[in-house]
């Protein structure tokens, strides 16, 4: 979908025109979708009685250039033009340091039944939260008849309250429990008056969560009632089937993965790279037995024969070939045959999928830390057999257009909006750096560090573009391994036995980082190593990797690196 652009002229009078002036839209057309019987991709969801609809234009309201990220300030904007027969629900707020790239959801009342009264209902009255000191902004909250809720603030640009049919609150049971997104839109930086404005969320987000994201936010003060500074979030009623009605079909993923996997760069200098399973598994990978008093198992090349459930109960792991020629050589991988093996999940009540893209190395190679103008090796801290990392493409199951893009980086990672992506040279497509001896993804090439930054000292995260696994376009290099909403009959994903491993990909490694650290710093002062040590033993736990079905974005939404 194509945005309009005209919700600004391209600069302002006497100075450069700010990011937000220039709406986004995807390098490349969104793809045509294979014809399907179900809801994906046609514009409306109906959550059970509401139906809907996304809106991606809007009308200016009131804009600030001071404050914000960046200090560029922030926009507020209202839906516009809203489809015939659909009210607003709130409206949309975005900071000015990026291109206007906005989604908010109106409504519709679809029920079949009277039930407890019409799905929508116009507020009783609006509380006045704060207005801007150029007298051009004015907030306000809606006040929700009893029985019903709001879901989204209302901007006007004069002191006369909204009208009544400006916004429509929300039957109760159509919502469900929000909560803030991190970091905040903008505030006045006045702590008087302490206004701000964030961006709503579903409190729970997961295979199973019913909360729909409606993509407006919350504007509160200190002059703000209690009873009127929460809203609430949109729910999705369907049950059985209809709950996943609007996901993609088999080979709608797969449509999906040709225009948005990911063209990803290891580093140049990068010793391990990634390999697909049954290369790992043909190429002498064993399987050990906890107390075995025999042999280690060779693991079949489809792996068939490691145990399947148990969770992680160190009962079994895997390893490396025990020769040392053959266990230097399979830690290096197979880049030439490496696979991303894909996971479709419904997310924000089934109006989003998340195509999460696993890679699998044999190796993580040693950690590295920066201390101040020093890169110090940190011996064989951070090594371990067995790695899993991942890319998340959110895609809205009302367009097919994807949104974000999550990053995962050790034991958590960053959701990157899609027009903050770089993207390689054929269309959609964005660019992944995976870091030097981590794999830790990243949107852009350089070093990231990982703790004290401001006393500089941190762990190293460098990306550079070297060797391309492109895992989109015609080299087809993904491959769907679950996609449980499909079921597991014709048209479903049958899972490889692989997944079904839930133990550990690489024995547990133990490290004396105490000692090692002052082995290899120690020419730095002791509170420096002391504060390096406490740093190490936070980020690397020694426990031996699990596969993906062990890892909590599974079922859950991706674990963000600030929560």
């Amino acid at each position: 979908m194509r945005r309009s652009k005209s919700c600004f002229p391209c600069a302002r009078m006497g100075t450069a025109a700010l990011p937000i002036e220039t709406p986004f839209a995807l390098p490349g057309a969104i793809p045509s979708w294979p014809a399907s019987d179900g809801g994906f991709a046609k514009g409306i969801i109906d959550l059970g009685g509401l139906e809907v609809r996304q809106v991606t234009t809007f009308a200016k309201v009131w804009s600030t250039t001071q404050g914000g990220p960046d200090g560029l300030g922030a926009t507020f904007f209202k839906p516009s033009p809203v489809p015939a027969g659909f009210s607003v629900l709130g409206h949309y707020a975005q900071p000015n340091n990026r291109p206007l790239f906005g989604r908010v959801l109106v409504g519709r009342d679809a029920s079949v039944s009277t039930g407890p009264g019409p799905v929508l209902a116009p507020p009783l009255d609006y509380t006045l939260v704060w207005s801007s000191p150029d007298g051009a902004g004015f907030f306000w909250l809606p006040t929700a008849p009893d029985g019903y809720r709001a879901v989204g603030a209302v901007v006007t640009a004069s002191p006369a309250k909204p009208s009544l049919d400006e916004v429509r609150c929300v039957r109760a049971d159509f919502t469900d429990a929000c909560e803030d997104e991190k970091p905040e839109v903008w505030s006045s930086g006045n702590k008087d008056d302490g206004f701000g404005v964030t961006a709503q969320r579903p409190a729970a987000r997961g295979v199973d969560a019913r909360g729909v994201h409606a993509g407006t936010f919350l504007a509160t003060s200190k002059v703000t009632p209690a009873n009127a500074s929460t809203l609430a979030c949109l729910k999705n009623n369907n049950s059985g089937a209809s709950y996943t009605s609007c996901m993609p079909d088999l080979a709608q993923v797969k449509a999906a993965l040709a225009a948005y996997a990911p063209q990803v760069y290891v580093h140049p200098n990068e010793p391990y790279a990634p390999s697909s399973v049954p290369w790992f598994f043909e190429n002498g990978a064993v399987l050990y037995q906890k107390g075995g008093s025999g042999a280690p198992t060779p693991v079949a090349a489809d792996g068939s024969n490691l145990p399947r459930g148990g969770g992680n109960d160190d009962a079994y792991w895997l390893d490396l070939p025990a020769d040392g020629g053959e266990r230097e050589r399979v830690k290096r991988g197979d880049i030439a045959g490496a696979k991303a093996y894909v996971q479709a999940k419904p997310m924000l009540g089934g109006t989003a999928t998340d195509l999460v893209l696993w890679f699998f190395y044999p190796f993580n190679g040693p950690a590295r830390a920066k201390v101040g103008p020093l890169t110090i090796p940190l011996g064989k801290i951070g090594e371990h057999v067995g790695d899993w990392e991942h890319v998340t493409l959110r895609m809205s199951n009302f367009s097919g257009e994807l949104v974000r893009v999550y990053f995962s980086q050790h034991s958590a990672g960053t959701w990157v909006d899609a027009s903050q992506l770089e993207y390689g040279g054929d269309g959609n497509r964005p660019v992944a750096y995976a870091s030097l001896h981590g794999h830790a993804f990243y949107p852009r090439a350089g070093t990231v560090l990982q703790g004290d930054t401001k006393l500089g000292v941190g762990i190293r995260n460098d990306c550079a573009r070297g060797g391309l696994m492109d895992t989109g376009g015609a080299a087809g290099r993904c491959e769907v391994v679950s996609a449980e909403y499909l079921g597991a009959g014709a048209g479903g994903v049958a899972e490889p036995a692989w997944l079904g491993f839930e133990r550990g990909w690489g024995p547990r490694e133990e490290y004396d980082i105490g000692r090692e650290i002052n082995r290899v710093a120690r020419i730095l002062p002791r509170s420096t190593r002391e504060r390096l040590a406490k740093l190490v033993e936070k980020l690397f736990v020694g426990e031996g990797p699990t596969g993906p079905k062990m890892h909590g974005n599974w079922r859950n939404d991706e674990k963000e690196a600030s929560s």
